[in-house]
């Protein structure tokens, strides 16, 4: 199955579960508040998240004369997009992402540490897979699965409430409201881990896709391929600060994520990552 095809069935799943757990509550007003309240702050994350999270890691734009612009516009100019705005983040841990609601209003940005740590070919591997993300409307597809997800979260919560604070009434109907308590506080504990789960499985699913077209932008899957192993040790030598919801946005997160909390991570393992790019030659 392609990375499109697993990423739709992925956001069936999020939008199935999210009317089973309307379903389960019995109250379709409550999950239709919960869906418009997720939708309108994700609505505005959409809209301006590109410049909150360009100034949380004090970016600053470059211009033409930057060597990082140079390649950008050489590698935007072969992937038919228009030239994003460019930004170097002050710090030394190599990383990098793309950001803006669309292809017209998108800009990457890269850390002092990567434009150091990497060769010419390595970083433009990681400036195309960027690149990728931005052609493939990742950032849009983040924030619908964002969307679902947080009203997930609201209706268990929710949910949460109701079994707290629900009534009882005596002999079999005091067993049955009992019986339903339970289900209530079940759906509201693991809906919200499924959500979870999902949203993260979508994002690894937008990584991959987006290796394959940086290598294809790039001409070749070797640079980036080698720029994911040297920007994992790396950053592993030199951690970045970096704020847990906006992990997912960059090309390594920025933390290390193993064991079963590895089922959350919004990236794939980079020997993962790097076995398919390989592998797709």
């Amino acid at each position: 199955m392609s990375s499109g095809l697993k990423t739709a069935a992925l956001l069936g799943g999020l939008s199935a579960l999210f009317m089973f757990i309307g379903g389960a509550l019995g109250g379709q007003g409550g999950m239709m508040i919960a869906f418009v309240l997720a939708l309108v702050m994700n609505v505005g994350s959409y809209w301006f998240s590109d410049k909150l999270v360009l100034r949380m890691y004090r970016a600053t734009e470059v211009g033409p004369e930057h060597p990082l612009h140079q390649v950008t516009r050489r590698l935007a100019q072969r992937a038919g997009l228009p030239m994003p705005k460019v930004y170097i983040i002050p710090d030394m841990s190599p990383n990098a992402f793309a950001t803006g609601r669309n292809p017209q209003h998108a800009a990457v940005a890269a850390t002092e540490g990567i434009l150091r740590l990497l060769s010419a070919s390595e970083l433009e591997g990681v400036i195309a897979h960027e690149l990728a993300h931005v052609k493939h409307r990742d950032i849009l597809i983040s924030t619908v699965a964002a969307t679902i997800a947080a009203a997930i979260m609201m209706v268990a919560n929710m949910a949460r409430f109701a079994a707290m604070f629900g009534g009882t009434g005596g002999g079999s109907r005091d067993d049955r409201q009992g019986g339903n308590l339970v289900v209530l506080l079940a759906t509201a504990i693991l809906a919200p881990i499924a959500a979870m789960l999902i949203q993260a499985a979508i994002s690894r699913q937008r990584e991959f896709g987006a290796d394959r077209g940086g290598a294809e932008i790039a001409g070749s899957p070797q640079g980036l391929a080698q720029a994911l192993r040297r920007i994992e040790a790396g950053a592993a030598a030199v951690p970045m600060d970096a704020n847990p919801a906006t992990a997912h946005m960059f090309i390594m997160k920025p933390f290390s994520a193993r064991g079963l909390m590895g089922l959350f991570s919004t990236h794939p393992s980079t020997e993962a990552r790097i076995q398919a790019l390989l592998g797709s030659r």
